[in-house]
């Protein structure tokens, strides 16, 4: 199930909050919360449910013996990193490792072919980072299984983040409050990650699309073409993920929880130090709080940090899939932060002058948009293709003719604003970016626009078609 169907938007999400103001008593909401969001993962991969479950129970049973005054503490953590990771190299990277032994050694060893669990990156790190925080504070878990059940399953963030900590929600678990305006709040909040998803990344994801599966394999791209799509991609991933975000916070903020950011305009850093400041808050601070500092983050020298960094974003690529194209974005994406690091990307001092700030927004956006194109690519290879068309491949009649008919007027207006918005030239107003307090005109225009933004949503999706999220395959 996703939150841009109708199915959520019409039958499960108004079910689930109807009866969660209905019920009386905290613990009654908690436990509802918890069951609505086992149904929610149940309804896109049922057969994965026990699997989900004993993550779950094998976290909690683990946390409850961390919470002791055991002497094998060490222990009981170190086989939690096991497990964890175990369970989750067994189902997302089985056939890769299994592939790449036979391609190296020519054997012929069969891939299982095991479908991937939706979310079992995020549930896992969810999972091991509340086991983690209990053994370097013992007081910090909980008693409950449902407590800890509600903390990984709840339903906004459950299948793309962003990635909670326990001790971030631990509180709101126990006490919260659902004031009408916050209520209001979240609702604008998820319209608008709704219509970023709808409105705007589908649209530049028909013509990514196009370019990545169409015209590529059909080896027809000119540099027109070539920059179009990883243009579109690069578009599409941000309002897609930003959008998923925006609509965790606001059903988290529906429900009285608070969750934090997980994004901050990244396409408007001016270094891709900045830029992994900027993208995807969750994930970079928990590399940075259960690997980089563990590793010893910068405290051993600059040689050692660099590696520590390298390392960091090695296990990034690695955790965003089982390709060489994620491995290698995840490389270079460390090589480039190590190079600005090192002085010899000198980003810091060309930030001094304008000029120097337009060549760093430049170079950022320049290097964000290439490794898209390898992210994208199904291999290093067609990423190569598609970079080289890029700079080299001239323009055809054949091109010329996709360009007029993937350019519609209508997609043309959606891109022009999309580029704007995403690059903070024209910022998402307050109101549907984060909480508005201030009563009067403005408030009034803002539940306004995002009721208009709603009735282009629900008219977009009386097309049909299904359109599940990227990081969903994560």
């Amino acid at each position: 199930m996703v939150f841009s169907s109708a199915i959520f938007l019409f039958a499960f999400l108004p079910l689930v909050f109807i009866i969660y103001r209905l019920l009386p008593g905290l613990r009654a909401k908690n436990v509802w919360l918890a069951l609505s969001s086992i149904v929610f993962y149940a309804f896109g991969q049922l057969q994965y449910v026990p699997l989900f479950l004993l993550s779950v129970l094998l976290n909690y049973v683990l946390g409850l013996l961390l919470q002791s005054k055991l002497r094998c503490r060490r222990a009981l953590v170190a086989a939690a990193v096991v497990l964890n990771l175990g369970i989750l190299c067994v189902f997302k990277y089985t056939d890769f490792l299994l592939g790449t032994v036979n391609s190296i050694a020519g054997t012929g060893l069969p891939l299982p072919g095991i479908t991937l669990p939706i979310g079992i990156s995020f549930f896992t790190f969810q999972g091991l980072s509340y086991v983690i925080d209990v053994y370097r504070n013992r007081h910090s878990g909980a008693r409950s299984f449902f407590k800890v059940l509600l903390y990984i399953a709840f339903f906004p963030q459950l299948i793309a983040g962003p990635i909670v900590k326990y001790h971030d929600i631990a509180a709101q678990i126990d006490e919260r409050a659902c004031a009408p305006a916050a209520t209001a709040d979240g609702m604008q909040r998820f319209i608008c990650g709704l219509a970023k998803k709808l409105l705007v990344s589908n649209a530049a994801g028909y013509i990514a699309d196009t370019v990545f599966d169409t015209l590529l394999p059909a080896g027809t791209l000119d540099w027109r073409l070539s920059w179009l799509g990883a243009v579109c991609y690069t578009l599409q991933i941000y309002f897609d993920f930003s959008g998923y975000s925006d609509m965790a916070i606001g059903l988290g903020r529906m429900f009285g929880f608070t969750i934090k950011e997980n994004f901050n305009y990244p396409y408007a850093s001016l270094s891709m130090r900045e830029f992994w400041r900027r993208w995807h808050i969750s994930l970079s601070i928990w590399f940075r709080e259960y690997l980089y500092i563990p590793l010893g983050g910068n405290r051993r020298g600059h040689g050692r940090t660099l590696l520590n960094r390298m390392i960091v974003f090695l296990c990034t690529g690695i955790w965003h899939g089982a390709n060489y194209t994620f491995i290698l974005w995840g490389l270079i994406h460390g090589a480039l932060t190590c190079l600005e690091d090192a002085g010899l990307i000198p980003v810091d001092r060309l930030q001094k002058s304008r000029v120097g700030r337009l060549f760093c927004r430049v170079y950022t956006l320049l290097s964000v948009t290439l490794l898209f194109v390898l992210f994208r690519a199904p291999g290093v290879s067609q990423a190569g293709e598609l970079i080289a068309a890029m700079f080299s491949a001239p323009s055809t009649t054949a091109c010329s003719y996709w360009l007029g008919r993937l350019l519609t007027p209508a997609a043309v207006l959606t891109l022009g604003a999309a580029v704007l918005i995403a690059a903070g030239i024209v910022p998402v107003p307050d109101g549907l970016d984060r909480p508005v307090t201030e009563p009067g005109s403005f408030r009034r225009y803002l539940q306004l626009l995002s009721l208009a933004l709603l009735v282009m949503c629900v008219l977009n999706l009386s097309r049909g078609g299904f359109n599940p999220f990227i990081y969903f395959q994560f």
